[in-house]
């Protein structure tokens, strides 16, 4: 067991803890009151019913079921127990019981009550083996997204961030600059949307857009005259909402991907527009350099944590597309979301 990865190990307990579910089942279904012993020649009837199991468990279900192909899932369900019946009826009780049950054939409801029940307990022991897990991952997914949000807020609420903006302040206030105040509202609209506005699962998308802005505008100033960022939104209202802090993980990585690997010549560029359908578009392109000494960056920097999150908060309701094409990195997410009233 020392040799294998975890999910074999996993699928190797499971192997053997439904084989002795099933031999219980077995001794259950061949035990004789009336004689009170265990009519082994059962057995083999059992084989068969198991083999049948197998198949339905290991290929019908994770190909057809779990996929939502019903129809073919019913189909082979249908074939599989016609197949069961064929062998039972024509070879098992010919072999096992010649003089008596091999001679005749008693009907194919007849047939099918006494084949189907162990064949769907074995089926059911395995979707219920398979539903625990997947609850089991679903929980462990939950916990670990919600660790990563306060990670990330953490991440966006520490002392390189706030020391980075005071010190804009602090410069542009030396110049008497006319955005020092600009600057000091947008720092202060940025966490208080990141301390108390997002702490739903959902906020308002026109609210969360504004925050994008903003931050979007305290990190170009890091960029100064190195280079350009461009901002659009397109048609943003606040009849919809959206999980909060999923765009910014992805201008977070765009400004910190760039400004790492490039002194100057960086260009960023987010857009976002919302559709008549609900349907959120969204895009960060960033320049960038290819750098031996930041090849952590091209993974991207919470990239797969944002990808759990989308996972978790949008199941079948998201599109997310990265893509690397000379010098620009860029991201393509989107979104189905929810009107603010349902």
């Amino acid at each position: 067991m020392k040799g294998l990865s975890p999910t074999n190990k996993r699928r190797v307990y499971e192997f053997f803890g439904l084989s002795t579910l099933y031999f219980v089942i077995f001794i259950l279904y061949s035990y004789d009151r009336k004689n009170s012993n265990i009519d082994w020649n059962q057995i083999w009837f059992f084989i068969n019913y198991i083999v049948s199991a197998l198949f339905i468990n290991y290929y019908l279900m994770p190909r057809f079921y779990y996929r939502k192909k019903y129809w073919p899932f019913v189909l082979g369900m249908i074939l599989t127990f016609a197949f069961v019946m064929i062998t039972e009826e024509l070879l098992v009780e010919r072999l096992v019981y010649p003089v008596t049950r091999g001679q005749s054939f008693p009907g194919v409801i007849h047939t099918l009550a006494e084949i189907a029940p162990p064949i769907i307990l074995m089926v059911c022991f395995k979707f219920a083996w398979d539903a625990t897990r997947k609850q089991h991952e679903l929980d462990e997914l939950k916990i670990a997204i919600k660790e990563s949000e306060l990670q990330f807020l953490k991440n966006q609420i520490n002392p390189h961030f706030l020391f980075n903006n005071l010190n804009n302040i602090y410069s542009y206030s030396l110049e008497h600059s006319p955005k020092t105040p600009s600057i000091i509202l947008k720092l202060s609209s940025v966490l208080r949307y990141m301390l108390y506005d997002c702490r739903e699962d959902l906020v308002n998308l026109e609210s969360e857009i504004e925050h994008l802005r903003n931050f979007t505008a305290l990190n170009e100033l890091q960029i100064e005259n190195r280079g350009e960022v461009r901002f659009k939104a397109k048609n943003i209202t606040s009849e919809y909402r959206i999980a909060p802090l999923i765009l910014t993980v992805f201008v977070e990585n765009a400004f910190k991907h760039s400004m790492a690997s490039q002194s100057g010549d960086i260009e960023i560029n987010i857009n976002t527009e919302l559709n008549e359908e609900g349907t959120l578009n969204f895009s960060c392109e960033n320049s960038f350099r290819e750098n031996p000494n930041h090849a952590h960056l091209n993974q991207g920097i919470g990239l797969e944590n944002v990808r759990k999150r989308l996972a978790l908060i949008y199941p079948n309701r998201h599109t997310l597309r990265l893509s690397k094409e000379k010098e620009y990195f860029r991201v393509e997410l989107e979104l189905i979301l929810k009107l603010s009233d349902s």
